[in-house]
């Protein structure tokens, strides 16, 4: 669908009135701020979220909102296509539900208890590049337990699924960040940008909005832990997916991995777009250039997308993250029932929990109106079922 333009420096996806009031507003008051190159692009998913819009693509020009980017830093997606089909599967898949919820530590604040083999690596890759920042000592002050957390999932919408595509191949599909250092790192410097702001009296629309200025040390320090963080979270996925591809070929019989596609939903990096080169920050919303592969998760019970960015122009190469929430953990939890849970999620493997009603489909938008909304953006590849989901309470 063409993009509105319902709000000055504004284009969107998504129709003004299938966006909640209080996200209109957020998308008003950010569209404002004197950097924004051009306009900010909302995506069909969107939905109000701290800082800025869960859902939308924004460009600037000498200055960073850290709340725009948001507090996981580098969450994003990691997919693998095995060579196996449906029917290599057991009939029962409630041991590889079972293995791949022992050997990743699931739930907030959760972690290993002694670093993998495994992680082993990709920790060295982080110190070594966190020791050329100068940043190691001031990691390990953030975060004294980051590296046991590499190859750990979280809690919330982030999940473990094994999938099986339009032509029943099997997929191993997960969603995770930067875990508990990359929350307090984003933390960190949205707690710096207020306290500028308020050292330089400056007058905000919204107090997160506040920014860090290019030139600056502390926008600097920004960029060095927004880049590390980012690099955490894709090596936290690879991690995660390494360990469940070899229980899997434990459980199922030997396979080969024929194809691996990862991208990150929170996150921001320098883009030339428009004849300069500017920052993307895009806050639940992928990458989309023309030809990239990206994945697009639906909510639990629901259908997911492997896609093709279609390269437009006026969303910055963007497209949307996922379902999106309609409803908050609160009222979904008022609002379903386990017999709701049942009915959802039949013929899935899934840990049969009430901590998870918050997660059910009817929390989220509609993933099918949100891929007819986004089919300028991109261009689906495959389409996945779930039959094994994984989630921390």
């Amino acid at each position: 669908m063409p993009p509105h333009s319902f709000s000055p420096n504004v284009l969107s996806w998504v129709p003004q009135e299938q966006i909640e009031e209080a996200a209109l507003r957020q998308i008003h008051s950010l569209s404002q701020m004197p950097f924004i190159f051009k306009h900010v692009a909302v995506m069909p998913d969107c939905h109000f979220g701290l800082g800025a819009t869960v859902g939308s693509c924004i460009p600037t020009m000498g200055a960073i909102i850290p709340a725009a980017v948001g507090v996981d830093i580098g969450c994003g997606m990691i997919a693998a296509k095995t060579s196996m089909s449906h029917a290599d599967l057991p009939a029962d898949l409630s041991d590889v539900r079972k293995s791949i919820e022992h050997q990743i530590p699931l739930s907030a604040g959760r972690y290993n208890r002694s670093v993998k083999k495994t992680a082993k690596p990709r920790i060295e890759r982080l110190e070594a590049k966190a020791s050329e920042l100068g940043r190691l000592a001031f990691y390990d002050k953030m975060s004294r337990n980051w590296r046991k957390q590499l190859g750990s999932l979280g809690s919330g919408n982030h999940f473990i699924e094994v999938v099986l595509d339009e032509d029943d191949g099997v997929w191993a599909f997960l969603h995770s960040g930067s875990r508990g250092i990359g929350n307090r790192l984003a933390a960190h410097h949205i707690k710096i940008a207020k306290m500028m702001m308020e050292r330089d009296g400056a007058e905000l629309p919204n107090a997160d909005l506040a920014y860090l200025q290019e030139g600056t040390s502390e926008f600097d320090d920004y960029i060095a832990d927004l880049e590390w963080a980012q690099e955490f979270a894709l090596l936290n996925r690879e991690e995660m997916m390494e360990r469940i591809i070899r229980l899997m070929q434990y459980r199922c019989g030997d396979f080969d991995v024929v194809e691996r596609i990862q991208c990150h939903h929170n996150f921001t990096q320098r883009e030339n777009h428009f004849g300069e080169d500017i920052f993307v920050s895009r806050k639940g919303a992928i990458e989309a250039r023309e030809g990239q592969l990206g994945l697009i998760p639906g909510s639990m019970g629901t259908r997911s997308y492997v896609v093709r960015g279609r390269g437009s122009a006026e969303s910055f190469n963007t497209a949307p993250h996922g379902a999106g929430r309609r409803m908050s953990r609160r009222k979904a939890r008022d609002s379903f029932t386990m017999d709701d849970f049942d009915r959802l999620m039949n013929g899935i493997e899934v840990n049969r929990s009430e901590a998870f009603l918050d997660e059910l489909p009817g929390a989220y938008k509609d993933i099918d109106l949100v891929m007819e909304q986004s089919k300028d953006l991109v261009e689906v590849i495959h389409t996945f079922r779930q039959i094994v989901n994984v989630k921390g309470a």
